[in-house]
């Protein structure tokens, strides 16, 4: 099977965490640990406390409710700790979409069938562990090197306490970046078409469906596992109205990038081609996508992509490259690093 013109990889820092207590005293902890301190509720209590809240709600008339709850959205507001408590829906479906996959696939998140993405792996310089960004956040990392399943570090010298750090790549958005992408990154989509070349588990899909406007959203994924993974999903949440996923090689999709307003390409080649094959798909790609005044995101740049490849493409003559406000984006934790590598161009 020749290898998947989809997915994308690049490299990823983590940042240790402890959890964070409920109700957020601003308090770090241990994963493990139950409680904190500075007079903060176990988990326990939590519950109970939840459990009063909610009674004492249900005495207050409707307008006293209404009036009560204003008063707590006000004060949460002008809270630093806000964010915390601003989880949309959406957020919610997505990461139950990533456990979701989690469950149908191994930890590294790769099939066997991708024998090129994982021969670049282990001739890396560096030893390097594929850690999907989608799939798992450092909360979740945090857990499972708690539980011994992952490591972020290994020995340089068998034996010894000599160790470094272990590079992370991901071949997927995390959550952070896909929301970035889609509320501050790009315009409104109403009646827009999106393609993602190299869907693999199609988070930018099932983002954009529930984030954007887009009437219709494809994912052009030569890797057959992943698309089954993608429809699998597509169904049980009701996403087939507007997602489909094309199981392709790129290269025979002209019609759909000549047709698309935007196309997301997360560094979709580096690891599953050799680089006479990415001059190819690259310049197949400059030639189709001429709509004018559509849209490219790029991972990483054009230029760092192009970089080492033999092309006759003239950047200043195909694309403008957009600034992107970086700042813009203000929950806690940002990987701005991670951000940083989002690039958006106009066709000229």
């Amino acid at each position: 099977m020749a290898p998947p013109r989809g997915g994308s990889a690049r490299r990823w820092s983590w940042r240790r965490r402890g959890a964070r207590c409920w109700p957020p005293c601003g308090a770090r902890v241990p994963p493990t640990c139950p409680a904190c301190c500075n007079g903060c509720v176990t988990a326990n209590s939590c519950i109970l406390v939840v459990h009063l809240f909610t009674s004492f709600l249900t005495e207050l008339r409707l307008k006293q409710r209404a009036l009560f709850l204003l008063l707590v959205y006000l004060h949460l507001s002008l809270s630093s700790d806000f964010d915390e408590f601003v989880v949309t829906n959406n957020d919610v479906v997505l990461k139950n979409i990533a456990e979701d996959l989690r469950n149908h696939l191994p930890i590294e998140a790769m099939f066997n069938s991708e024998h090129l993405a994982i021969q670049k792996i282990h001739q890396h310089p560096l030893p390097m562990v594929h850690v999907d960004a989608f799939l798992y956040d450092d909360d979740i990392v945090d857990t499972m090197c708690e539980e011994g399943r992952m490591s972020r570090n290994y020995c340089t010298e068998c034996g010894s306490y000599k160790t470094a750090s272990l590079e992370f790549i991901s071949h997927s958005f995390s959550l952070m970046e896909l929301k970035f992408l889609y509320q501050h990154v790009l315009p409104d989509l109403t009646g827009k078409v999106v393609v993602d070349v190299g869907s693999r588990l199609g988070a930018v899909l099932f983002a954009g469906y529930l984030y954007s406007s887009a009437s219709q959203l494809y994912g052009v994924e030569m890797n057959a596992d992943f698309c089954q993974l993608q429809e699998m999903t597509i169904t049980k949440y009701q996403f087939t109205d507007r997602i489909k996923v094309v199981h392709a090689d790129i290269c025979t999709q002209a019609s759909l990038l000549q047709n698309a307003d935007v196309i997301v390409m997360n560094n979709v080649f580096e690891y599953f081609l050799d680089r006479l094959e990415q001059a190819r798909a690259w310049e197949f790609i400059a030639c189709n996508v001429k709509k004018r005044g559509s849209l490219l995101v790029t991972v990483p740049s054009l230029k760092e992509s192009l970089s080492k490849l033999q092309t006759d493409i003239q950047l200043s003559q195909w694309v403008e490259e957009l600034q992107l406000n970086y700042d813009v984006y203000v929950e806690k934790d940002v990987d701005r690093e991670a951000l940083e590598q989002i690039h958006l161009y106009r066709i000229l």
